[in-house]
Order: C-alpha cells, then sequence, then structure tokens
C-alpha cells in the first residue's frame, strides 16, 4: 500500500460516496480530454464548475447532475483585429480572478493554461494560491516550446514557477516525471502518473470500415494509410510523405489520408508538403482534408484507415494515439516520448526510428506483411478492449480524485 493510499483510507473523504467539490480550468480547448474527465469525475461523487468556451461547449455540459459549465469567454472570432484580442483576453482575466475571488471550491485543476502562458504560470497560480486553492495541474506537456524547437530561459523560468507553485503535478509517462524532477526540480510526492484517457466525446455510429472507404472514393483492396490531426513541424509529415512516395515506387496499391488543420505558422512547411504531393505522387493516391475536422466525421477517416501513422520526431505523449486504438486500428509510430510505452510490437502496432523515411517506409511494408494485417478484422476488438483498459477514464478519476482528497485533507488540517 503507498503512502498516498494509507493516508486516505482514514480519511472521512475517501468513499465515493462523500461529495468534493473542485474546478477543471481547461483553457478553452481540448474538449475530449476536458469532456471526458468531467464526466468521470461526475460519477465518482465529485460536483464541478467547468470553466470553458465555445470550443468546450456540449450539451452534456449543460444537463448533467452536479455539473456547472461556465463559459467565460467572449467572441473568438480568429479574425479579429489584434485589439479585439487583447480586449477580450483582459476581459477573460478579470471574469477569471472575479470568479476565483468568490468560489468557494478550494481544489482548482487547471488541465490547460489560457494563451497568455507566462501570466498563467506567475502571476495568476501566485493570485490563486493568495486566495488559498488547492491547485493541481495536468502537465499534457511538460516542456512544449522544448519539442517545438522555441524554448527560452523566460520559458523555462515560468515552467518553473507554474510547477513549483502547484501542489500536485499529473503526468502521463514515467519519463515525463522523470523530466518534470530532474529538469525543474518538482518533488517526487508532487507528482503522479496516470494514464491518457480515450477520447470519447468523439460519435460512434454502425458505419463500417468497407463503407468508409467507399465513401471516400478507396477501393476495398487499396493499402490505406491515415495521418490525422494537427499540421506541425514536429509531426514529421514530409517523412511519411517520402515514404510513403518510395512504397509506391513498387506497389500502387496504397493510399494515404490527411485530415486535419495546419497550426498557425506552419503554412510554409504545409505548402511544402502541398507541392511534394503534387509534385512527386501519382494523381489520386494522397487523399487531403486540410481543416479541422468535426468530431462527428472523425470516424470516417479511423474507419477507412488499414494503419494509423504517428511519424513524429519528437513528442511527450499524443491523446490521438489512443484515439485510434478506440476505433481498433493499429499504429505505426517513432520510438520517442510516450510511444515506447504505449505501442506493443506486433499486438497493436509497430515501432520505427524518427526522421527516417526509409525506415518508415519499410515499417510500413512490415506492418502490412505481419499477422495484425492479415487478420486485421479480428485484431480491432483486441485493441479497443486493450486501451479502454489501460486508459480507462475510471482509471484517471479515481487516481484524481485520491489526490483531491489529500489536498482536502492537508488544507482542513
Amino acid at each position: 500500500m503507498s503512502k498516498l493510499t494509507r493516508h486516505i483510507a482514514g480519511s472521512t473523504l475517501a468513499t465515493d460516496s462523500v461529495e468534493i467539490e473542485a474546478v477543471l480550468l481547461t483553457g478553452g480547448f481540448d474538449k475530449p480530454y476536458a469532456f471526458g474527465l468531467a464526466m468521470a469525475l461526475i460519477s465518482r461523487c465529485i460536483r464541478l464548475d467547468v470553466i470553458g468556451s465555445d470550443a468546450v461547449d456540449g450539451p452534456a455540459m449543460h444537463t448533467t447532475h452536479k455539473l456547472r459549465f461556465l463559459n467565460l469567454r467572449s467572441n473568438q472570432r480568429p479574425d479579429a483585429s489584434l485589439a479585439e484580442k487583447t480586449w477580450r483576453l483582459l476581459v477573460l482575466y478579470a471574469k477569471l480572478i472575479r470568479y476565483a475571488i468568490s468560489a468557494r471550491q478550494k481544489i482548482f485543476h487547471i488541465l490547460w493554461n489560457n494563451r497568455f502562458e507566462y501570466f498563467d504560470r506567475t502571476l495568476l497560480m501566485l493570485f490563486y494560491k493568495v486566495r488559498g486553492k488547492k491547485i493541481v495541474l495536468t502537465a499534457h506537456n511538460v516542456n512544449a516550446a522544448k519539442r517545438d524547437s522555441r524554448d527560452t530561459l523566460l520559458n523555462r523560468i515560468t515552467l518553473k514557477i507554474q510547477y513549483r507553485l502547484a501542489d500536485h503535478i499529473f503526468v502521463h509517462s514515467e519519463k515525463m516525471r522523470r523530466d518534470l524532477i530532474e529538469e525543474f526540480d518538482v518533488p517526487e510526492e508532487a507528482t503522479s502518473v496516470i494514464p491518457f484517457g480515450v477520447n470519447n466525446a468523439v460519435p460512434r455510429t454502425s458505419l463500417t470500415p468497407g463503407q468508409a472507404k467507399e465513401r471516400l472514393g478507396i477501393s476495398g483492396g487499396e493499402r490505406t494509410l491515415l495521418f490525422f490531426g494537427r499540421i506541425v513541424p514536429y509531426k514529421g509529415l514530409e517523412f511519411l510523405v517520402a515514404a510513403f512516395q518510395k512504397i509506391l515506387a513498387s506497389n500502387s496499391d496504397y493510399r494515404l489520408i490527411i485530415a486535419g488543420n495546419a497550426k498557425k505558422g506552419s503554412d510554409r512547411y504545409l505548402g511544402d508538403i502541398k507541392r511534394t504531393i503534387s509534385r512527386d505522387l501519382a494523381m489520386g493516391r494522397v487523399i487531403t482534408r486540410i481543416e479541422y475536422i468535426p468530431d462527428e466525421e472523425t470516424e470516417l477517416y479511423f474507419k477507412a484507415a488499414d494503419v494509423f501513422v504517428l511519424p513524429y520526431t519528437q513528442v511527450f505523449q499524443s491523446g490521438v494515439l489512443f484515439l485510434g486504438y478506440s476505433f481498433g486500428l493499429p499504429v505505426i509510430a517513432t520510438c520517442v516520448g510516450s510511444f515506447r510505452e504505449e505501442i506493443i510490437e506486433g499486438r497493436t502496432g509497430f515501432l520505427c526510428g524518427p526522421c527516417d523515411s526509409i525506415g518508415l517506409a519499410k515499417t510500413i511494408e512490415t506492418y502490412f506483411a505481419s499477422d495484425l494485417y492479415r487478420d486485421l478484422d479480428g485484431r480491432r476488438q483486441e485493441i479497443r478492449d486493450y486501451v479502454n483498459v489501460q486508459h480507462s477514464w475510471d482509471v484517471v478519476s479515481e487516481l484524481t480524485r485520491k489526490v483531491y482528497v489529500r489536498l482536502l485533507e492537508e488544507y482542513q488540517s
């Protein structure tokens, strides 16, 4: 029995029948994680205020008992002027500060910072502490700027301030936990590794893989690769395109789907990839949909694919991996970040080296020659069962509630 478990065992808050109050601060995005965690915490007798935006909102946020959704953001039009964006940011922070002054909840759980991250990491954190809040932080990326090759001294200093001010930090892998401890001097006892919950906000219908392929104009015999999600340089899409080109040189029976929007500032990167596709690849072999894919259309792409490819050059963790698993789709990924821990070779997918289009092409060919692909229809359910056990929101909410309990006990003592 761990220290945390022993401490909780004697607490009057330990059982799920005792109601706890908490606040989830979403940063105004990442609806799948906010939705999954909120619904799971509610089921464990936790009354929640969810601070979100239009991007996080949905019917369940207003019809779920013991959940209050607060949209503190005004119009979020991306084409707004700089003056308008500045004003609405000031309004948001004014609302957050006013809310924190009046909120009786002691647990403030930050899922993501707002856009002005330096302010969130320092002054806003200090304000919450002055108000007597116990701060839980989910660090989905320990240092995203380092991953994106734009790290600075100021970035590291403000990250260290936020990590030291937080009462407890959740991460999604042991490596991330080690990075927190070694690079930012976070006490080990103030960290926990929790699974990345499966995206349960995406609708599933009776659409079959065959029907999905037909809708996209893909024949049943064509081996179909999927790249899905936001397009940014660290995701290594150019290496997948180059690998796909090599494969087509010897076998034209392949298709590649690229579905997702480009992150602001990645226009040149995406433009280079588009030119490569139009210049070097056979007409019609690549299906592109370069825009945000709504939740209700997501299953079309995952069900049409025979394998999901994540050719990232570096990463801490990726929730989209588990989205693929939830559709029973095997994954080919580079051996970076948490992928080493999350992919079981030959059972849920295959690994290859980063920044290596030749190696990626060989791994793709290895997958299509494997039993995993030959028995794909039978293996899909095994992959779904695996992710539902390993990345269940029940597990996430249980561990989260235990931390809430400990922090409230500390507050009351």
